[in-house]
């Protein structure tokens, strides 16, 4: 049985930096942000859009009512979660108007989150080949205004539907995953941003995807030649390229050439966007697919999933005939172009602005089809597209 993801989409808020600014602004030279980590723009939110209204947003553009009601799981990965106890997914399930008798939580680790989910999600679809999951990644990349991580940040989610006889990627199952207990990256609960020594992550990436290519290759036998395309988590988009360098050798000029060129195409979005933290990879993915011009029906690709603390994981996929239709090439690219650009002083406002948290009452008239209307007592209210 063939099962993978059958249709994906992403939604990044209406509001965006240029790196130029932010570079200015700090006192760096500009090309540091645009070359050195490989970022053009951030998606900033206000404070009327949450990782909940990202992930029905993205999720909204690809559910049909049939898919509603076919729905088992709904599964958010995210390291962003508001409520200790309560999972965005319930609240994700009510706003989407899906199927009442459906499992709905969150998966926690950080990036890697919605990956677990994905692997969760094959296994269900494979014991119950009629039904549906639904995946969102949906993540608020966050570091502080003037610290180090500031250029890295980003917003947005991910949604993917996962089935049987998938039209996007068929998934194989030739997963191979690590473990390492390591504090490169963390959030302890009384912490507004998380603690990274940058250092040590990017090494950890790096030995991370060092690792489970090395074990995948030999578990089957695959090599570059393989692959029409890599995908990699990136929290900024030299880092992939670092990693699919560290591996140059193991093969020729012109696949390396070949790889290096999809490479580019997976990175687009992220560069006008930042890190999706859980998303990322994922939006890579939907990049790669929307923007290359030479993949075709059966061309695999490798996908490296990176999680701090640490979790990896590197699996495979190959695309399905007409994989195209099922993609979302102009809503996304108006997504994106119709976004409002930012000064730095709106930018440290909007970055500043936080709901109440004494449950004091504050309205909202965002325009956007799923964002807060209301909090009031401790309570987010949404408004809805239904």
């Amino acid at each position: 049985m063939n099962i993978g993801i059958d249709k994906l989409s992403f939604y990044v808020p209406n509001l965006y930096l240029d790196m130029t600014d932010l570079a200015n602004a700090r006192d760096t030279d500009p090309m540091k942000f645009h070359v050195g980590i490989g970022q053009d723009q951030m998606a900033v939110n206000p404070v009327s859009q949450d990782i909940i209204t990202f992930g029905a947003n993205a999720a909204a553009a690809i559910l049909s009512q049939a898919d509603k009601e076919q729905i088992d799981m709904v599964i958010v990965g995210t390291e962003s979660g508001y409520d200790s106890s309560k999972a965005s997914a319930v609240i994700i399930h009510h706003l989407l108007d899906i199927q009442p008798f459906a499992r709905s939580f969150e998966i926690k680790e950080a990036c890697y989150g919605a990956t677990a989910a994905i692997k969760m999600a094959t296994d269900y679809v494979r014991s119950h080949p009629e039904r549906k999951v639904l995946v969102v990644a949906s993540d608020l990349s966050r570091y502080g205004l003037h610290s180090d991580g500031e250029p890295t940040q980003g917003a947005g989610a991910v949604a993917l539907l996962i089935s049987k006889d998938p039209r996007v990627l068929v998934l194989e199952d030739d997963s191979v995953f690590f473990t390492n207990d390591i504090y490169d990256f963390w959030r302890p609960v009384y912490e507004e941003f998380p603690l990274v020594d940058g250092p040590l992550s990017n090494e950890t990436y790096l030995q991370s995807f060092a690792t489970v290519w090395a074990q995948h290759k030999q578990q089957t036998g695959l090599t570059l030649e393989d692959y029409a395309a890599l995908c990699f988590h990136i929290p900024y988009t030299k880092i992939g390229k670092k990693a699919l360098l560290s591996i140059a050798e193991e093969t020729d000029e012109k696949t390396l050439e070949r790889l290096m060129a999809q490479y580019e195409e997976s990175i687009t979005y992220s560069r006008r966007v930042g890190n999706l933290y859980t998303g990322s990879l994922y939006l890579g993915l939907i990049s790669l697919l929307e923007n290359s011009s030479s993949l075709e029906a059966g061309s695999k690709i490798g996908l490296f999933s990176y999680g701090s603390g640490a979790v990896s994981e590197f699996f495979s996929g190959y695309l399905v005939e007409g994989y195209q239709n099922q993609l979302h090439s102009v809503e996304h690219q108006e997504l994106l172009d119709n976004r409002k650009q930012l000064s730095i002083e709106d930018y440290e406002n909007v970055f500043s602005e936080s709901l109440p948290n004494d449950g004091q009452s504050v309205s909202f008239a965002d325009p956007v089809p799923y964002s807060i209307e209301k909090a009031e007592n401790h309570i987010r209210y949404y408004r809805t597209d239904n």
